[in-house]
């Protein structure tokens, strides 16, 4: 274990450090594993070794699905389908208190899970729910707050490119369960967020007089069906049989340049040509850093990192309520500093291992993951969501802060309901025959 021990104070030390200077968190993992292996096996070793590693960890046919889920999201937020979804979640909630928040929230919701992308998400209804807002007199750090703590449900409703990174940190966790699974805890995030908006409206006497009539209904509903079929494609497609999720992901980007450009009419050639090529940038850092991360997998492995971390957890307390209380602070704070995807990559190997050795499903891990870290993407200091939702509101993080406190809370207790209720991950899979 001694080498297990100076492998992960070189580790967390050099990676630390690097992350403090501003070295990009793709290039600060590959350096600091370095670091950690070259004192077991020799920089002659190490080098060859950690090259073969990054190739390695990116040669997966499932990995594919990840650069054309992303290409399917940047089509669909330029292409007129947030416009159609918003419409139909403002129809939906009619003339509860606070209506235009709920719409936010719904709209959320649906353009996360078709595009399964918060940061989309949150541009996207920010841009155009925000001003309406305004209009109605809502108060702006409100209506930012709202858009920001919901934004990162559709890191959960599939499709979800998060789900698809755990799935190959896990070592082969199910894609099509995993989608499936994070459905019930995506909803009642989005569940949450209404309640705690309903009673704010309530009280501030947001209250829309606006009834739509049945004709308004149809109409919305007819304009979103497209946009909502992408879903039904997705999934259905998955669960039938009939493509992998690799297939749905190609799939659901040929659904979405036919419903953009020649259905809809919202893009041209220029800009189809010029969001590829966005695509392909984010694609690349990605994979790079899942490519990375594989690295520092294979030196945690090699030196019984995992197996060091998994006796100390273990040895703090012998009762599972208590150590999963542990994990969840443990990730809470991780999300809080470090990106999702990487953080997935990295604290998988180490974390999984204990929570199935404490009965619990590598399935329902991984929503309980999943779900942790995305509170991290809307909390500071490092959380993307939450600074583009701010950009796009024009807001500042001190006065949207105290309602995005009563956001958290609510999805906190979700967060525990996820943790200690199986069913809640596990229900939908298994209706349709995952285990």
């Amino acid at each position: 274990m001694t080498i297990s021990i100076i492998t992960s104070i070189i580790i967390l030390l050099s990676l630390l450090i690097l992350l403090l200077i501003g070295t990009p968190i793709a290039v600060a993992i590959l350096i600091s594993s370095l670091l950690g292996i070259i004192q077991s096996i020799g920089f002659n070793g190490a080098l060859p070794a950690s090259t073969l590693k990054i190739f390695q960890g990116i040669n997966i046919f499932t990995l594919l699905a990840i650069p054309f889920f992303i290409l399917a999201g940047n089509i669909m937020s330029k292409g007129g389908i947030a416009e159609r979804l918003i419409n139909f979640a403002s129809v939906l909630t009619g003339k509860v208190p606070g209506s235009l928040a709920h719409t936010n929230i719904v709209a959320n919701m649906l353009f996360g899970s078709v595009s399964g992308s918060g940061t989309a998400a949150a541009s996207a209804m920010g841009s155009v729910l925000g001003p309406v807002q305004k209009e109605k007199g809502y108060d702006e750090d409100f209506s930012a707050a709202v858009n920001v703590s919901t934004a990162p449900t559709g890191l959960l409703i599939p499709p979800s490119t998060a789900l698809i990174t755990y799935a190959l940190a896990s070592g082969g966790t199910s894609v099509a369960a995993l989608f499936l699974g994070g459905v019930v805890p995506g909803i009642l995030w989005g569940i949450s967020c209404i309640i705690v908006a309903y009673f704010i409206a309530r009280k501030k006497g947001y209250v829309q007089t606006q009834k739509h009539s049945g004709s308004e209904i149809l109409s919305a509903f007819i304009k979103a069906i497209p946009s909502l079929m992408l879903i039904i494609i997705i999934i259905g497609g998955i669960i039938s049989g009939i493509f992998t999720a690799t297939e749905a992901s190609v799939m659901a980007v040929i659904y979405s340049v036919i419903l953009s450009l020649f259905f809809y009419k919202t893009i041209n050639l220029n800009e189809l040509f010029n969001i590829f090529v966005d695509s392909a940038k984010l694609s690349a850092v990605i994979m790079f850093l899942v490519g990375t991360s594989g690295v520092l997998a294979w030196v945690m492995s090699y030196t019984q990192i995992p197996t060091l971390l998994s006796n100390i957890m273990l040895g703090v307390s012998e009762n599972p309520l208590i150590i999963l209380i542990c994990i969840n602070i443990l990730l809470l704070i991780v999300g809080m500093f470090m990106d999702l995807t990487p953080a997935i990559l990295i604290f998988t190997p180490i974390l999984l291992p204990i929570c199935v050795s404490l009965g619990m499903s590598p399935l329902q891990f991984g929503i309980m993951m999943t779900f942790n870290l995305s509170i991290g993407t809307i909390t500071p200091p490092v959380g993307n969501i939450l600074f583009v939702g701010l950009k796009i509101s024009g807001r500042k993080l001190e006065k949207v802060l105290p309602y995005m406190v009563k956001f958290y809370v609510a999805i906190f207790v979700v967060l525990m309901l996820v943790t200690f209720i199986p069913a809640l991950s596990e229900w939908l899979p298994s209706l349709v025959g995952y285990k």
